[in-house]
């Protein structure tokens, strides 16, 4: 009986070692194979922040119209520690893949994407795109914007209005300890020659907008204009903030920090995918294109509760939103025509 035992004891182990050896030939087997093989080259990276429902077929978000343009039918890939926020999409040289909201997840998943070897990203550029809310007297609904400067909203120092000791428009002070994390400035020569492609893209509007504009701005040169693609610095903070004080932050901030061009947008993203994005050296392949599909204050006869409370359920991708009217999915075409112009030049080799 015991020497049963033992045999079966022996036996045992060897299958153990055996199974552990075949195990680690095939783990090693696998790396040397993904080691091996060529990384798949991309020539555009669009990087959306978010989609309302479905990739294809429905209400579109930010990234919708980029997939059916460009990704139907290619592979998926799981990216490897973000699989809870997205997959990236494959086809014909372009990649895309959604970075979820806020600076948080798009900075982690700009970063998880670029580091992955089974991509060579070396000569990409990275097309970051999405919606934002326009800067009152220097935008409408509808603008897409040519960003040349992203601000980072929420570095430095701000305090409640009502505890500063003398009346202010800002709450916002500058803290030059922040200054290397708080602009990314894109390239000059690259956001010009992006510009000049696409400065005259023909882009749509909504009557109920056009009624929206008239109402509250009647007689503004600035506001009385069809929507165009123009230049200018996106201010990025890690809230969905509104109203005419932060107004007056954003304007403050993008003027400390000597921006080239005005505060034209703002939004939850873009200096964070920029920081990401110059850790990996491409800083000088980055083009970042916002549309805007509501403004940075409140209409005049809403106020926030009305908007955000507990009661509101106004949503911003609706076609009856009392913040951004109908525009959200005119809005979106506009984006993507704007963005298509690109990406078929750089599959061209012509940008």
């Amino acid at each position: 009986m015991k020497k049963q035992m033992i045999i079966s004891l022996v036996f045992v182990f060897v299958v153990m070692v055996f199974t552990a050896g075949c195990s680690n030939h095939t783990l090693k087997t696998e790396e040397t194979d993904s080691e091996n093989k060529q990384p798949i080259s991309v020539k555009v990276l669009i990087l959306p922040k978010f989609e309302v429902d479905e990739l294809t077929g429905d209400f579109p978000g930010e990234a919708q119209l980029f997939y059916e343009g460009y990704l139907d039918g290619g592979d998926v890939y799981e990216i490897e520690g973000r699989s809870d926020i997205g997959k990236l999409y494959y086809k014909d040289g372009v990649a895309m893949c959604l970075t979820g909201q806020g600076k948080v997840n798009s900075a982690l998943t700009t970063a998880a994407v670029l580091s992955d070897k089974r991509f060579d990203f070396s000569e990409a550029y990275i097309l970051s795109v999405g919606c934002g809310g326009s800067a009152e007297g220097y935008g409408i609904f509808g603008d897409v914007f040519v960003i040349t400067a992203a601000v980072d909203f929420d570095l430095g120092h701000r305090a409640d209005p009502r505890e500063i000791s003398k009346e202010t428009e800002t709450t916002w002070f500058h803290d030059e300890s922040f200054d290397d994390s708080s602009v990314i400035r894109l390239d000059q020569s690259l956001t010009d020659r992006v510009f000049e492609r696409v400065k005259n893209v023909p882009l749509e509007t909504t009557e109920r907008t056009e009624r929206f504009l008239d109402k509250e701005y009647p007689g503004e040169e600035w506001a009385q204009r069809p929507p165009q693609v123009m230049r200018g610095t996106t201010v990025t903070g890690d809230n969905f903030w509104k109203g005419k004080y932060d107004h007056q932050n954003a304007l403050l901030i993008t003027e400390t920090y000597d921006c080239k061009d005005p505060f034209s947008i703002t939004e939850m993203e873009d200096v964070a995918v920029g920081q990401a994005v110059k850790s990996f050296g491409l800083l000088d392949r980055l083009i970042i294109l916002r549309v805007s599909v509501n403004m940075d204050v409140f209409p005049s006869d809403i106020t926030p509760e009305m908007m955000w409370g507990p009661e509101s359920d106004d949503h911003l991708a609706s076609e009856d939103s009392m913040e951004s009217v109908d525009i959200f999915e005119t809005a979106m075409q506009n984006c993507f025509d704007t963005g298509k112009v690109l990406i078929d030049a750089i599959l061209e080799g012509e940008l």
